[in-house]
C-alpha cells in the first residue's frame, strides 16, 4: 500500500524521537480508576497496527510520569509529559517530538482499558490500550523452575560452575550461580564469581570507538591510515582502503593468524600491529567473513591513539565506570588475586581437567575482559536501553543501533529453521530466532565459555558465564531461556544436544584412530637430528626454535615446547604436551642447494599456504667478540686473502679487487654479500683454532692457509 504523509511522518518521528527530561502535569490525586499500571496496545495508523508498551506512575510528589515503547521501532522508554486526569478522561503527550503527539482516551472496565484518539499534526487516528502484568513481573513467572533446568543440564554437559543474568526492560529479573568455582576446594559459584569473557569483549572494543564517533574524534569510514599514518598491511591497496568499521566486522580480507598473538607475551600491541604487513591474505577486502581477532586488536590500539589512553583506561572511562561494572577487570592474573574467582577446566574423556590461565592482555582489545553476571546484567541494560544507563545517557541511540546493525554477511548455512544464518555488526553478531531479532556474541578462552545475548526488540537479554573450555551449553540456555520470556512453544534444545554430542565422541574417537593411516611408512630423516635444530624466522610470526633434547626434538613457539616425533621422510608431528596447541602439528624442513636444512614449514593458518620459517645463523656470528678469532692473513699460494672486522661484519679483501663483506650463513659458513654464488668458510684444528679459509664458488673449492692472524679467542 501507500502511505499517507501523516503515517510516514508518524513512522519517521517515532524513529528519531529525542529524550528528554520528563515534564508532567499536576493532578490533583489519584482517582479511584487509577491508570496507573502497564498498558498494551496500538495506534492504528492506516494499513498497520503500530504496537506501543506504556508505563504510567504517580510519583511522591502526586506528579504523574510515564514512558512509552514502541518494538517495531526500536523505541524504548521514551518519555511522556503533559497530563491531564479529569475523572474517567486521560491525556498525555511524548515529549520532545513534532506535532505533539497526543493520546486523548477514556477509562473503562474498572479503569482496566484505555481508547481513544491519538493526534500528531492534525490528523487523527484511533488507539486501545489494555492493562497487563508489569513485563517485568511475567518475566519472572516465566523463568519458574529454571533453577532445576540449569543444574540437570549442568551434569549432563559436565559443566563445574555456571552463573546467569536475565535482565528485562530496566530490571535485573535473575541473578544466580550454579555449581563450583573451584571444584578441587568445593568453592561455589556466586553471581559476583569472576570469569573469563573472552570475545565478549569485542563488543566493548566497539562501544568504546562508538563513543569516540559521537564525539566527532573518528569516522568509522575513513580509513585507518587517518589515525595511524604508519599503519601498513601486505595488500597496498588494502592498507590504503581498510576503515575502522571494518576493522571490526571481520571483512578485512586477512585470515585469523591467531598463533601470532597466542602465548606471545614479548610482543607490544604495537609490535602485532606492525607484524600484520607481513601477514598473507588470501580475500579482497570485504570479499568475504573471516574472524579476526587482530584486526580487533589494532581496533584496540586504534583507540590508544586517538584518546591518548592505553585500551583498558578507555574501557574503565567509557564503559566500566559510568555502568559501575566495579569488579570488571582486563587479565585473569588481576581475577586470580580476588577472593571470588572461578578457575578454568577442560573435559578430557569425561572427566573434568583443571588447566592453566591463559593470560591474552596484549590482545586484549579481542578478548582479555574478566567479569562477574552481576556486572555484565549492567551491560545488558545500556544495550537495552538505547544507551542509557539509570539516568545517564553513555552513548548515543543512533551509534548503539548501529553496533546491533547487520554490516556483513557471514555466508554461514542455515543450521536449524528457529535461527537465520548470522550476519555481524560492530562487535555484535545478529540473526533472527523463531521471528525475533537477536543479537549476541559468545566468548572462548582457555578454561571458560561465555555467552551475551540482546532481544532489543523483546526488551530482554541474558549472559551466561561457565567455567568450561568450548561448552555448547552457553548457546542452549540463551534459546531455552528465550522461549520462556517470549512465550513460544517449548523446545528441547539441551537434550537434543546431548544426543548429538554422545554421537559428535563417537565420530570424533574413530577418525583420531585414523589419523596414522596419511602416513608413509618404512621412510627416515635425510640428516641426522642434531642438524635440525637452530632458530627459524618469519617477519610477521617471528621465532620458532627446533632444540635436541636426548636424541628427540622440540618445537617451541611462543613459549609452548612441544615434543616432535618422526612422521615422515623430513616431517615431523607433534606430540602431546602440557600445552598441547601443537599436538599433531607437521612440521617440515627443506634443504637448499648446499645440503644445509635452510626452512621450515608449518600450516599455522590453514587458510593460506603454510607459513615459511628461514633457519638463522647461530647468534655468535654477529659477535665482534667472537668475530675476531677469524680475523688475518691467508695465502693462497697465488694471492694473498685478508679477513678484516668492521663493526659485527668480517670483511675480505683480495688485491686488486674490491672489498667484500662476509655475510653469516648456514653450515658454519659466511656469503659473500656482493658475489652470493661464493662463501667461505673456516678450517679448525683440533684444539680449535682457525688454520685456513676455504672459497666454495661453483668452479671448484680454493683453499688458502692462514698465516697471520688475531690469536684472540682461539
Amino acid at each position: 500500500m501507500t502511505s499517507t504523509p501523516l503515517y510516514a511522518m508518524i513512522r519517521a518521528v517515532l524513529i528519531l524521537l529525542l529524550m528528554a527530561i520528563l515534564p508532567t502535569g499536576a493532578l490533583a490525586e489519584e482517582p479511584e480508576s487509577t491508570p496507573a499500571g502497564y498498558w498494551e496496545g496500538a495506534i492504528e495508523l492506516p494499513g498497520t497496527r503500530l504496537d506501543v508498551q506504556v508505563n504510567l506512575r504517580l510519583a511522591p510528589d502526586g506528579q504523574w510520569q510515564g514512558d512509552i515503547s514502541i518494538p517495531l521501532q526500536n523505541a524504548r522508554n521514551l518519555p511522556l509529559g503533559d497530563f491531564q486526569l479529569s475523572g474517567q478522561k486521560l491525556s498525555f503527550k511524548i515529549s520532545g517530538v513534532p506535532g505533539e503527539p497526543t493520546f486523548n482516551g477514556t477509562l473503562t472496565d474498572n479503569g482496566q482499558r484505555l481508547a481513544g484518539t491519538f493526534t500528531q499534526g492534525g490528523q487523527e487516528f484511533p488507539f486501545a490500550l489494555e492493562k497487563a502484568a508489569d513485563p517485568a513481573t511475567a518475566a519472572r513467572h516465566s523463568l519458574s523452575g529454571l533453577d532445576e533446568v540449569i543444574g540437570d543440564a549442568m551434569t549432563t554437559f559436565h559443566v563445574p560452575g555456571l552463573a546467569i543474568a536475565v535482565v528485562k526492560d530496566t530490571e535485573v529479573i535473575y541473578l544466580k550461580g550454579f555449581g563450583r568455582r573451584d571444584v578441587e576446594n568445593d568453592l561455589p559459584v556466586t553471581p559476583e564469581t569472576l570469569f573469563a569473557i573472552g570475545s565478549s569483549t569485542k563488543a566493548f572494543t566497539t562501544f568504546v570507538l562508538g563513543t569516540l564517533v559521537d564525539e566527532g574524534l573518528l569516522d568509522w569510514d575513513q580509513p585507518v591510515r587517518t589515525w595511524i599514518p604508519w599503519f601498513q598491511l601486505s595488500d597496498p591497496v588494502i592498507t590504503e582502503r581498510i576503515t575502522p568499521r571494518d576493522l571490526v566486522t571481520h571483512r578485512s580480507g586477512l585470515p585469523r593468524h591467531d598463533l601470532v598473538w597466542y602465548n606471545n607475551f614479548s610482543a607490544s600491541r604495537q609490535g602485532l600491529v606492525e607484524k600484520m604487513a607481513y601477514l598473507e591474505f588470501n580475500a579482497d577486502l570485504r570479499e568475504r567473513f573471516q574472524y579476526n581477532n587482530l584486526m580487533f586488536l589494532t581496533a584496540g590500539y586504534l583507540t590508544e591513539v586517538v584518546t591518548e589512553q592505553s585500551w583498558e583506561e578507555a574501557v574503565r572511562d567509557r564503559i566500566l565506570i559510568p555502568l559501575e561494572m566495579s569488579r570488571t577487570n582486563f587479565s585473569v592474573l588481576d581475577s586470580q588475586a580476588d577472593p571470588d574467582h572461578a578457575l578454568p577446566y577442560r573435559e578430557e574423556k569425561d572427566r573434568l581437567e583443571r588447566i592453566p590461565f591463559r593470560p591474552i592482555t596484549t590482545v586484549g582489545p579481542a578478548g582479555s575482559i574478566n567479569s562477574s553476571v552481576a556486572d555484565m546484567s549492567h551491560w545488558l541494560l545500556v544495550h537495552l536501553n538505547q544507551g542509557r544507563y539509570g539516568d545517564r545517557r553513555v552513548m548515543g541511540p543512533s551509534t548503539l543501533q548501529d553496533m546491533h546493525l547487520a554490516h556483513m554477511v557471514t555466508g554461514e548455512p542455515p543450521e536449524r529453521p528457529e535461527l537465520t544464518p548470522p550476519v555481524y555488526g560492530l562487535g555484535w553478531f545478529r540473526q533472527s530466532y523463531r521471528g525475533h531479532t537477536v543479537v549476541h556474541h559468545g566468548g572462548n578462552i582457555d578454561g571458560f565459555s561465555a555467552m551475551v545475548a540482546l532481544f532489543p526488540q523483546d526488551g530482554c537479554g541474558m549472559v551466561i558465564l561457565t567455567n568450561l573450555n568450548g561448552t555448547p551449553l552457553r548457546d542452549l540456555l540463551v534459546w531455552h531461556v528465550a522461549d520462556r520470556l517470549l512465550g513460544l512453544e517449548a523446545k528441547d534444545w539441551i537434550g537434543e544436544a546431548a544426543a548429538k554430542r554422545s554421537k559428535a565422541k563417537e565420530i570424533g574417537e574413530k577418525a583420531e584412530k585414523k589419523k596414522a593411516t596419511r602416513r608413509k611408512p618404512g621412510t627416515r630423516p635425510a640428516h641426522a637430528p642434531g642438524d635440525y635444530a637452530g632458530i627459524y624466522d618469519h617477519a610477521g610470526y617471528g621465532h620458532l626454535e627446533i632444540a635436541l633434547d636426548g636424541d628427540k626434538l622440540v618445537a617451541t613457539y611462543n613459549g609452548i615446547a612441544t615434543p616432535l616425533e618422526h612422521w615422515h621422510y623430513d616431517t615431523f608431528n607433534g606430540l602431546k604436551a602440557e600445552d598441547d596447541v601443537f599436538e599433531d602439528m607437521k612440521y617440515t624442513f627443506y634443504t637448499d642447494e648446499k645440503g644445509h636444512i635452510a626452512t621450515l614449514s608449518v600450516p599455522f593458518e590453514a587458510t593460506v599456504s603454510p607459513i615459511v620459517f628461514t633457519r638463522q645463523p647461530a647468534d655468535k656470528y654477529y659477535d665482534p667478540e667472537f668475530l675476531i678469532r677469524f680475523t688475518g692473513e691467508y695465502d693462497m699460494e697465488t694471492t694473498h686473502i685478508t679477513v678484516g672486522l668492521r663493526g659485527d661484519t668480517l670483511t675480505l679483501a683480495v688485491p686488486g679487487q674490491p672489498l667484500v663483506d662476509l655475510e653469516p650463513d648456514l653450515g658454519d659458513e659466511f656469503v659473500i654479500h656482493q658475489y652470493s654464488v661464493v662463501s667461505v668458510g673456516f678450517i679448525t684444528d683440533e684444539a680449535g683454532n682457525i688454520t685456513a679459509l676455504e672459497l666454495y664458488q661453483p668452479n671448484g673449492v680454493f683453499t688458502a692457509k692462514k698465516i697471520v692472524g688475531n690469536t684472540q679467542g682461539e
